[in-house]
């Protein structure tokens, strides 16, 4: 099993969700950068929003920072966080029988397989949670790093099953419509949107069904010239992020997969300078990065996230784990762009 991504940065996940703490390490940070704990406390509650809480609600504790921190700035050692699982529930007897193992939708029986019946089988309805939450803690801290250099990452809930939220405008993305959605109770641009998203889930939480979408994630202000060609351009080490996230099952930067559609004139996007003299495009077809560097234009990307398997033990948050994904991507996204931005010229 592979927990560790390393590339300028280096990003290592340990514990186990059902163990007595899981954590996080992220070596390769730049010192002397201040960390503000109260801003890592708001990102990380956002993995519940506030109109999505139940009475079935779990909330994983801040994560204890343990080294690479001193006076609230980063010493440039390894920065390790320790979270405590406080609600750990009693480890379950491994299951024989063969309906546990083979669960609809489930890693049971993939993971039975790949780890020759030494895995753990046991109910996870709060493991995928608790597993986020070291990437949401590293994505936060690279986020405050980012931010003081101008550049903003932001999210927001695009498609609820047949539910289609208000998208990023891809041209005139700006830092203030970016980060507008982050603190509302339900993040989606456009809240009668969300109110029939939230409607949808609850009827398939009634039905005891399950539900999808797609998550847009946009980050803006980022210099042209970021990245790396072939196998370390700056789309290949966001998808690898990203794709560490449970349920994802589909990414695509820009236009994407609409782009199979068009012909060249459609989809090829204008360079031209503005007003300001920043070489800019007309269109934003290539979401922001075009050989693997970016262009200097909005990052847009699209996360698609498939129903999770409900087994009726949650309430609407297991319903649909969209909305909880949402800091997750950003996180993701924040961690490649710090990662990529550590030798761009001046950064540091």
């Amino acid at each position: 099993m592979s927990s560790i991504w390393n590339n300028r940065i280096s990003i290592s996940f340990f514990g186990e969700a059902e163990g007595p703490a899981i954590g996080v390490t992220i070596d390769g940070l730049p010192a002397g950068e201040f960390i503000d704990p109260e801003e890592i406390r708001r990102y990380m509650d956002r993995r519940t929003p506030n109109s999505y809480k139940d009475g079935n609600s779990r909330r994983t504790p801040l994560p204890r920072i343990m080294s690479g921190v001193t006076g609230d700035r980063t010493t440039g050692s390894p920065l390790c966080a320790f979270i405590q699982n406080a609600d750990r529930r009693p480890r379950e007897e491994k299951r024989d029988d063969a309906s546990k193992l083979m669960r609809a939708g489930n890693a049971d029986y993939t993971g039975t397989v790949r780890y020759r019946g030494y895995n753990d089988v046991m109910d996870k309805s709060s493991r995928a949670e608790k597993l986020t939450a070291p990437l949401c803690f590293a994505g936060a801290v690279c986020a405050q790093i980012l931010e003081r250099r101008g550049i903003f990452t932001g999210a927001h809930i695009a498609q609820i099953h047949n539910i289609k939220d208000n998208p990023y405008d891809k041209v005139k993305l700006d830092r203030d419509a970016v980060i507008s959605v982050r603190y509302k109770d339900f993040p989606v641009i456009n809240d009668r949107k969300g109110w029939l998203m939230l409607e949808d889930i609850a009827k398939a939480f009634g039905a005891g069904e399950s539900l999808g979408g797609i998550i847009e994630c946009a980050a803006v202000n980022v210099p042209a010239g970021v990245g790396s060609p072939i196998f370390d351009g700056l789309e290949n080490n966001i998808a690898q992020l990203v794709f560490g996230i449970p349920s994802v099952k589909g990414l695509e930067f820009g236009a994407g997969f609409s782009t199979a559609k068009m012909v060249g004139s459609q989809s090829s996007d204008d360079f031209y300078m503005d007003e300001h003299g920043h070489v800019v495009t007309r269109t934003n077809n290539h979401g922001g990065i075009l050989g693997g560097i970016s262009s200097g234009m909005p990052i847009i990307l699209n996360v698609a996230f498939k129903p999770v398997q409900n087994e009726g033990s949650g309430g609407l948050e297991d319903t649909c784990i969209v909305p909880k994904a949402v800091p997750c991507v950003e996180a993701a996204v924040n961690i490649a762009l710090l990662s990529n931005m550590l030798d761009f010229p001046s950064f540091c």
